[in-house]
C-alpha cells in the first residue's frame, strides 16, 4: 500500500467545541485563582499546570480525535472478465452484423464464437498499463460444489465471489446468452457488488427467437401399471417451428413393442397429448417417446425421452372401514370393486346391524386382529370411525400404524359428519394424522353453497392429483369438478405434510383450509380427504374423472410397497420420478439379524451415475418420531439415465440393490432463445453498461474511462485508544500524587 496522506482529523460539533473551550476556560481560571492563593509557589504553580494539562486532554478527547491514513493499494486494479462456457453457448444464432442474432444462418457464429475475443489476451493490451486483466470461464459444471447439477448456467456465484476472489477489483465484465438455470438469481448479486462500487459491463450473445425445434419435453405416466389393463402415457412435445405441423409421435416399449399417434403440434408452444399401452407380461419396462426430425429442425438429439414404468401382476389389495354406508362410501366401494387391479375388502360398523360386516361379497366380519393379517392390505381406508364401542380400539390403531410405518402400506383418512375421527388423535394414529383437527368442529362445516378445490404448488405437480395431462388444462378440471357441501374438522395442516388440495374461498387464522394433505411416515404413506363429495363427480362428468381419481389415490399409496425390497431391508425414494438437480429423498427400513428394527447402525446407500460416477449417502436414524429401524437421506441426481443404488448395512453385512430412473435432459439446452434482460438488468443495478459482440471496441472506450478506485481511508480513533485512556490515568495519578506532596487533601 502506498500512504497518500495522514493526519489528525476531529468528529467534533460546534457546541461539543464550546463546551470543551468553556472547559478549558474554567479549569485555567481555576488554576490561576489557586495558584495566585498559594503565593505563587513553583511547586503548587506546577501541580496547578497539571490541572490544566489534564483539562486540556479531556477536552481534546470530547471532539473525538481520529489518526486519518489515507493509502492506496501497489498493485494494479483487477477487471475480471467472466466468460459464459457452458453448452447452451454453443447455440448458432448470432449474425455477424447483429448484436441479437437472428438464428442460424450460412453466415452466422455461434454465442461463443461471437464473444471469443474476449478471451484472448490481445484484444485487453490497451488496458495493461492501467488495470490487471483476469479471464475466467464459468459454468455450473465448473463450480466449486461437487454435489451441484452437472448441467446449466449458474450466473449467481461468479459474480457474488467476484469482489472477494479479488480485493482490487474495479468492474466485472460478463460475456453470457442471459440464460442461467441454476444457482440464486444473479440480481441478487448486484447488490453486494453496487455495495463495493463495482460496475457490470454485458455483453450478451444469442437471438431472441429460439432455434427451430421439436422437443420431447416431458412424459407424465405413472411408475406402475397392472399387466393386460391399459396404461396411459402421456407426453408433452415442444415445439418452437414457425408453423403447425403434423407429426407421427412413437413410443416404443422396451420388449420391442410400438405405438403412434399423429398428433398436431401448435407452432411457438407445447402441446400435450397421451397413447394408450396394454403391457402384456410382468417386468420393468422402459417406454421412450420418439418424434422423428422434422424439415427446418437444427436440433434432432432432443427429438425422444424415456421413463421407466413397472407392470405388476398381483392386485392390490385395499380395506376400507366404514361405520355408515354413506354415499361416498357406496360410490367409492364401486369404484374400487370395478378396477381389475384391486381386490377389495368392507368392514361396516353401522349399529343395529346383527352382526359386523356389511352384507356384500368383500364384505370381512371384524378387523384383522393381528399384523399378519392386515399386513396383507397395501391400502386402507378410514371412513367416519374412531376409538369406540363396536368400532376401533386402541390395539387396531397400533397395529395399524405399524402397517404404515414398517410394512410401506398407505392409510386414507375420510371423515364424515359424525365426528369419530376425532378420538384417533389420542391414539397410535394420532401421529399419522397429517392435519390438526379443529376440536371446537367435530361434526365439520356443512354449506349452502357448493365449495371447490383449488390446487397447491404441490397440488399441480403430484401425480395423486393428475386428471388431465396438460398442467393448466388439470388445474381447470379441479376448478370445475361439481362442488361439495361439507368439509371436516380441520385446523391447519401439520409440519412435514404437504398440502395439495385447499379450499378455494374459506379461510382461518392459519390459511385456507386444507382439504387433501398427504405426508410420508415410516416406510408408507398417508392422505387425508376432508371432504366426502368426490361421489359427486359422477354427476355431469359421469365416469370420467371420479374412476381415475381413486384409481391413482389406491396406486399411488401403495407404490412404496413394491420399491426395491429384500429379506430385511426395504429401500424408498421420493419423488419417484426424479428429475436431474431434484432432491430425492431416500428412506430405508433395515432389520437386524432376527428381523427385529435396527436401533442404530451404518446405514449407507451407494449411487453409480451412468457416467460411472459414484456417491455415497450415509443414511441417519430421523429420531424424532422414535421410528426404529428406518433411516433417512437425500441425494441429488446430477445426471439423466438408470442410476444404480446399492443399500448396504455395515451391521447386519445386508445388501440391497436396485435402480433409480431420473428423467432430464443429457445436458443444458442448445438452442433457447438468449435472455439479454437479464445482463442488462445487472448493467443497470450496477452503474454498469451493455455492449453488443459487434461493437467491443466501446467496451474497451468504456473500461478506459472508469475512475480510480478512491484511496483506501484507515481511521484510528485515538478517543477510544487503549495508550490514550492508559496515558489519562497516568496524568490522574500524578495530579492526586502532587496534592499529597503540597499537603493537601
Amino acid at each position: 500500500m502506498i500512504t497518500l496522506a495522514h493526519g489528525v482529523r476531529f468528529q467534533s460539533s460546534p457546541w461539543m467545541l464550546g463546551v470543551s473551550i468553556a472547559l478549558v476556560l474554567l479549569v485555567a481560571a481555576v488554576s490561576a485563582v489557586g495558584w495566585w492563593r498559594s503565593g505563587f509557589k513553583p511547586g503548587f504553580g506546577l501541580l496547578e499546570g497539571l490541572r490544566l494539562l489534564i483539562a486540556l486532554l479531556v477536552a481534546i478527547l470530547l471532539n473525538q480525535p481520529e489518526w486519518v491514513t489515507q493509502q492506496r493499494p501497489v498493485d494494479k486494479p483487477t477487471i475480471a472478465v467472466l466468460l459464459d462456457d457452458s453448452r447452451s453457448m454453443e447455440t448458432v444464432d448470432v449474425r455477424r452484423d447483429d448484436s441479437h442474432g437472428g438464428g442460424e444462418s450460412p453466415g452466422a457464429l455461434s454465442r461463443r464464437e461471437a464473444v471469443a475475443a474476449l478471451a484472448e489476451a490481445s484484444f485487453w493490451s490497451p488496458l495493461e498499463d492501467r488495470y490487471a486483466i483476469v479471464i475466467e470461464p464459468f459454468s455450473a459444471a465448473q463450480a466449486a460444489d461437487a454435489k451441484a447439477p452437472a448441467a446449466g448456467t449458474n450466473l449467481f456465484d461468479p459474480l457474488d465471489s467476484a469482489v472477494r476472489r479479488h480485493p482490487n477489483l474495479r468492474g466485472v465484465v460478463i460475456a453470457s446468452d442471459g440464460d442461467w438455470n441454476e444457482g440464486k438469481p444473479p440480481v441478487q448479486a448486484a447488490t453486494s457488488l453496487r455495495l463495493a462500487g463495482v460496475p457490470v459491463f454485458a455483453v450478451p450473445a444469442g437471438s431472441l427467437t429460439p432455434l427451430p425445434d421439436v422437443a420431447v419435453s416431458g412424459i407424465d405416466c405413472a411408475v406402475t401399471g397392472v399387466v393386460a389393463k391399459p396404461f396411459r402415457v402421456p407426453f408433452t412435445i415442444r415445439s418452437s417451428l414457425p408453423r403447425e405441423q403434423m407429426v407421427s409421435v412413437e413410443v416404443e416399449a422396451s420388449d420391442g413393442q410400438r405405438f403412434t399417434k399423429e398428433v398436431r403440434l401448435a407452432s411457438m408452444q407445447s402441446t400435450t397429448d397421451w397413447i394408450l399401452w396394454t403391457p402384456a407380461t410382468v417386468g420393468d419396462y422402459v417406454l421412450t417417446v420418439r418424434v422423428p426430425p422434422q424439415a427446418g429442425e437444427l436440433l434432432p438429439d432432443n427429438n425422444a425421452r424415456s421413463v421407466p414404468v413397472a407392470i405388476r401382476e398381483e392386485k392390490l389389495r385395499v380395506l376400507i372401514v366404514e361405520s355408515l354406508p354413506r354415499w361416498e362410501y357406496r360410490y367409492l366401494r364401486n369404484a374400487l370393486s370395478r378396477d381389475p387391479g384391486v381386490e377389495l375388502s368392507c368392514l361396516l360398523f353401522q349399529p343395529g346391524l346383527s352382526q359386523v360386516g356389511g352384507g356384500s361379497k368383500d364384505a370381512i366380519k371384524k378387523f384383522p386382529g393381528s399384523i399378519e393379517e392386515l399386513s396383507k392390505y397395501d391400502v386402507v381406508f378410514l371412513g367416519d370411525v374412531g376409538v369406540d364401542a363396536g368400532q376401533l380400539t386402541d390395539e387396531d390403531c397400533r397395529l395399524l400404524k405399524e402397517l404404515v410405518e414398517y410394512q410401506a402400506s398407505g392409510l386414507v383418512f375420510m371423515p364424515g359428519w359424525l365426528g369419530h375421527e376425532m378420538s384417533l388423535e389420542a391414539t397410535a394414529l394420532g401421529d399419522l394424522l397429517p392435519v390438526v383437527l379443529d376440536q371446537t368442529r367435530p361434526e365439520g362445516t356443512g354449506t349452502a353453497t357448493p365449495g371447490r378445490f383449488a390446487l397447491t404448488d404441490k397440488g399441480r405437480s403430484s401425480l395423486l392429483t393428475r386428471l388431465a395431462d396438460a398442467p393448466d388444462e388439470n388445474a381447470t378440471v379441479w376448478e370445475s369438478l361439481p362442488g361439495f357441501q361439507w368439509y371436516g374438522p380441520v385446523a391447519r395442516a401439520k409440519a412435514g405434510s404437504e398440502v395439495l388440495a385447499v379450499h378455494d374461498d374459506v379461510a382461518n387464522e392459519s390459511g385456507r383450509i386444507p382439504l387433501l394433505v398427504t405426508r410420508s411416515f415410516g416406510a408408507g404413506k398417508v392422505l387425508f380427504m376432508a371432504t366426502d363429495g368426490a361421489w359427486r363427480w359422477r354427476k355431469g362428468v359421469e365416469d370420467k374423472y371420479h374412476y381415475r381419481f381413486w384409481g391413482q389415490v389406491v396406486r399411488w399409496m401403495a407404490y412404496r410397497r413394491s420399491m426395491a425390497k429384500g429379506e430385511r431391508m426395504r429401500l424408498l425414494y421420493t419423488p419417484e420420478q426424479p428429475q436431474t438437480g431434484q432432491m430425492v429423498a431416500l428412506d430405508a427400513n433395515v432389520g437386524d439379524a432376527v428381523g427385529e428394527p435396527l436401533q442404530s447402525g451404518t446405514v449407507t446407500v451407494t449411487v453409480s451415475a451412468p457416467s460411472g460416477a459414484t456417491e455415497t449417502v450415509r443414511l441417519a436414524a430421523p429420531g424424532e418420531q422414535g421410528a426404529w429401524g428406518v433411516f433417512s437421506g437425500s441425494w441429488t441426481p446430477r445426471e439423466p439415465g438408470s442410476h444404480g443404488v446399492v443399500l448396504a448395512c455395515a451391521e447386519t453385512g445386508d445388501r440391497l440393490e436396485a435402480a433409480v430412473f431420473v428423467q432430464g435432459a443429457a445436458g443444458e439446452e442448445i438452442g433457447a432463445r438468449a435472455r439479454p434482460e437479464v445482463l442488462e438488468e445487472l448493467a443497470r443495478l450496477t452503474q454498469g453498461a451493455v455492449t453488443s459482440p459487434t461493437d467491443l471496441a466501446e467496451l474497451l472506450l468504456a473500461l478506459g474511462k472508469l475512475p480510480e478506485n478512491p484511496p483506501d481511508i484507515r481511521r484510528e480513533r485515538l478517543w477510544a485508544h487503549p495508550l490514550t485512556l492508559a496515558t489519562l490515568l497516568g496524568l490522574l495519578g500524578l495530579f492526586w500524587v502532587g496534592r499529597k506532596w503540597q499537603g493537601l487533601v
